[in-house]
């Protein structure tokens, strides 16, 4: 039998623009409406919930690069850093297309790249790819 709790995703998006998170969680409600959404504003907020939470920790981690007071690869570099949180799958969520972006999110250690996509659907399967693949073995794509 299923553990009940390990059915029920929990993601954490870290992103400065309100607007982008609230259509995260739309989405992601659409995709897995039983799956919980925390939400970070930037890189410091996602770290406190990750430090102050252990017992709660996401199951995916979506990170937006380009936010106030610590940045994603910043982030990414500390969550890759710290014991406990180091095998949890970050997603790189942002507007950026560069290739340099790529590269480095990956170096860091980011699991998988998406830029924003700009319709909805788009968000929702993006979205639905990451949460059907098994990351656990994965390098980073």
């Amino acid at each position: 039998m299923q553990d009940i709790d390990k059915a029920v995703k929990i993601i954490l998006i870290v992103d400065d623009d309100d607007d982008d998170r609230e259509m995260f969680r739309e989405a992601l409600q659409l995709v897995d409406d039983q799956a919980k959404c925390i939400a970070a504003e930037d890189g410091v907020a996602a770290l406190h919930i990750l430090r102050t939470q252990p017992d709660n920790l996401p199951d995916f981690i979506f990170l937006d690069l380009n936010m106030p007071r610590m940045d994603g690869k910043q982030c990414l570099v500390a969550i890759r850093q710290t014991d406990h949180l180091r095998d949890i799958p970050v997603i790189i969520y942002t507007t950026s297309k560069h290739p340099q972006d790529i590269e480095d999110t990956k170096k860091l250690g980011a699991t998988h790249f998406i830029s924003k996509p700009f319709y909805f659907d788009e968000i929702c399967a993006s979205i639905s790819y990451v949460l059907s693949k098994d990351w656990s073995h994965a390098t980073a794509e």
